[in-house]
């Protein structure tokens, strides 16, 4: 009995001095004790956890460090390295008010945990959070082309802690890469478990609705679900403050700074996964769009930001999230985003002024297209086809009934884009819908650049069109279109100012019906003489400091003093001022090698815009130029003959077994060099029309 009795209290008391078992995932929040004038360390005992972060309130900076259950204290790590996770301001969720909010690291399992302080900290509160490795199976939705995502239930999200439905954009139109901060030497089983933390930290720690991100991925290329509300639906995470309605929010487990490459198997995933989430939204992972800003610490509310299709988080917010090794290789994720999968629609959309509806979409390739209009039981009213890489197509609804009706692009294999809008009606009133001029003003002194300007205007019915140009008092100085019957529809007609002096004028489309009834609409005109020719050298050039065309050279006349300044776009957006400077008479020149306050210009396609004010007013001439600063690729195809594969259009210098010769190539891809003799050693090199080279491409063969 006695030993029984022994045996009995010597189990009593390795009960009471392990630590209790955890199994249940939980978040305990905990205000930490000041040790010190710029230190703190929890109360007293602390259960288990596996991921920690802190918030607190001042404007000091903070760092953790955590104990092992073996009883090593890690490195420390800064509470918040990467600002401005969160809720849009004018979302429903909030975070917490008057605290900095820090971001959750996995730490393993820990049992200890202490805060250094740099400047004025007055409370620190801890996170700590149990979420137990797991090993999960791995769905693929039945989305077509979707990559396999580990839905929430895989990685046993807790969906009852979810604070509130979830808020859904009309669109998505970018996606935006983070990182998660934390160690990257993580298991695949604790990834699971990374994710199931970050959840609980999100919600019960920063009191968001939900985990912040849409998707995550780990090191092993595995795609997590994260925001609940559907992986294909336009799901509003808390990811990039200000600009989470209509993104879609990827993070990557890890920290990325510095030479920290993200994995092969990682950059594959996400490249897949933002193939198929921008096609589902039919965006062009490689192009850039306008964000209009809901208010970050970057960007104030309002404010239009250029941002591209695929961004990193640093682009919205101060943050260096998702890490400089991680940033840089984003444009390669997304040109093999955009190659993934097959032809693509791009930038469907359907609008509708007065009874003509017109749907617009762009193909990642040429291809056979073909548009439908049906009504809301499925029955087709309308079809329209074409080929080639742009869709435009316009279904004139006049005499149909008023209601809804869907509408739909499709092409090949290419995922179909639809949508639903309101059309028809009864008898067209007669309307000018649109009129739009080329030029606002022009310069007619006969050097073939806005010498003349074109209007473009749609009437909504047929009708007698008269086009005349009026002065500043009204009266008629010159008669473009004489009292014409025009038919519905779109119509261009020029306006020769030839014969007018200098100054401010209006160009007035009227449209007259046979009842007699008449509508007018009309747009301004410049005359303006002062700004003459105006020349671009070269049209490609390469701003890397080679030496070879790095260098812009912009010449224009004046025929006036005036005051220039030289505007660079892209698609019309605005994205460099490198000249701003008063002229006198006559050519002036100016050399630019494409720098900028917001860095080199990135490759492209431009338009370098001369906008010259005097005392006449302002006039703008703009051309076309090409930044490509990408040499490029070359290489010898093995085989019989000569066969050369090159990346885009270029002249090859050859040598063949010691005889040089040049060939021109207008396209990519593979040419056939003509060559009679054995070609036993071939050396190329590529020059493209920006002035970059390849390296050289050389093929021995041994007989």
């Amino acid at each position: 009995m006695r030993r029984l009795l022994l045996a009995i209290a010597a189990s009593v008391a390795a009960l009471v001095a392990a630590p209790p078992a955890l199994t249940a995932d939980r978040v305990v929040t905990t205000e930490l004790a000041r040790t010190g004038p710029q230190s703190f360390a929890l109360p007293g005992a602390a259960s288990r956890f596996t991921l920690a972060g802190v918030h607190w309130r001042g404007g000091g900076e903070v760092e953790f460090r955590t104990r092992s259950a073996a009883g090593r204290w890690g490195s420390w790590r800064a509470g918040a390295p990467e600002d401005e996770d969160g809720p849009d301001v004018a979302a429903r969720e909030r975070s917490p008010q008057g605290w900095r909010i820090g971001n959750p690291w996995w730490v393993g399992v820990s049992d200890r945990i202490q805060v250094r302080t740099r400047g004025r900290v007055d409370r620190v509160r801890a996170h700590l959070v149990w979420s137990p490795e797991t090993l999960i199976p791995l769905r693929t939705p039945t989305a077509t082309a979707a990559p396999p995502i580990v839905p929430r239930s895989s990685w046993d999200a807790d969906e009852r802690i979810r604070r509130g439905p979830p808020s859904y954009a009309t669109d998505v139109r970018l996606a935006i890469v983070h990182h998660t901060a934390g160690q990257n030497g993580y298991s695949r089983a604790e990834a699971a478990a990374i994710v199931k933390g970050i959840q609980l930290f999100h919600v019960q720690g920063n009191g968001w609705n939900d985990i912040g991100y849409n998707f995550l991925v780990d090191r092993f290329g595995t795609i997590y679900e994260g925001r609940f509300g559907g992986i294909d639906r336009n799901v509003v995470g808390a990811h990039a403050q200000g600009f989470n309605t209509g993104a879609v929010g990827i993070a990557l487990l890890g920290t990325y700074g510095g030479s920290t490459p993200p994995s092969a198997a990682a950059q594959d995933a996400i490249a897949r996964l933002i193939a198929w989430r921008l096609d589902v939204a039919h965006v062009d992972p490689a192009s850039f769009l306008t964000f209009v800003s809901g208010g970050s610490d970057r960007y104030p509310t309002r404010v239009p930001v250029l941002l591209n299709a695929v961004s990193g988080h640093r682009d919205t917010g101060y943050t260096a999230c998702p890490g400089d090794a991680l940033y840089g290789r984003l444009g390669a994720i997304a040109a093999t985003a955009r190659a993934t999968g097959g032809l693509k629609i791009f930038d469907a959309r359907a609008s509708a002024v007065g009874p003509a509806v017109r749907l617009r979409g762009r193909l990642s390739q040429a291809q056979a297209w073909t548009t439908r209009i049906s009504r809301q039981d499925g029955s087709e009213v309308a079809r329209g086809s074409g080929s080639g890489a742009t869709v435009d197509w316009t279904w004139d609804s006049a005499g149909q009934p008023a209601g809804s009706y869907a509408w739909s692009i499709s092409a090949g294999g290419a995922r179909p884009a639809e949508g639903v809008l309101r059309a028809g009606g009864g008898a067209t009133p007669l309307a000018i819908e649109t009129l739009v001029a080329d030029y606002e003003a022009i310069s007619p002194n006969g050097d073939g650049q806005a010498d003349t300007a074109s209007v473009t205007y749609r009437i909504s019915a047929a009708a007698n069109v008269s086009i005349e140009v009026v002065d500043t008092i009204g009266g008629v100085v010159a008669t473009a279109v004489d009292r014409v019957w025009t038919r519905a529809g779109e119509h261009v007609a020029p306006i020769d100012g030839s014969a007018l002096p200098d100054g401010d004028y209006a160009t007035v489309v009227t449209a007259r019906t046979t009842s007699g009834l008449a509508v007018q609409r009309s747009i301004p005109l410049r005359v303006d003489r002062t700004l003459g020719l105006v020349t671009l050298m070269p049209v490609a050039f390469s701003p890397n400091g080679d030496g070879r065309k790095d260098r812009l050279t912009l010449s224009f006349a004046l025929a006036a003093p005036a005051d220039v300044r030289v505007r660079i776009e892209r698609d019309d957006r605005w994205v460099a001022t490198p000249l701003a400077a008063p002229f006198a008479i006559g050519t002036q020149r100016f050399v630019w090698n494409g720098s900028r306050l917001a860095g080199t210009l990135r490759d492209g396609e431009y338009r370098a815009v001369v906008e010259a004010t005097s005392a006449v007013g302002t006039i703008a001439y703009g051309l076309p130029f090409v930044s490509d600063t990408t040499a490029p690729r070359v290489r010898v195809l093995p085989g019989r003959g000569v066969r050369v594969e090159v990346s885009e259009p270029a002249t090859l210098t050859l040598v063949i077994d010691g005889q040089s010769l040049k060939r021109e190539v207008k396209k990519a891809g593979i040419t056939r060099i003509p060559w009679s003799g054995p070609a036993r050693r071939v050396r190329v090199v590529a020059w493209d029309t920006a002035g970059n080279t390849s390296g050289p491409a050389v093929r021995v063969t041994r007989d």
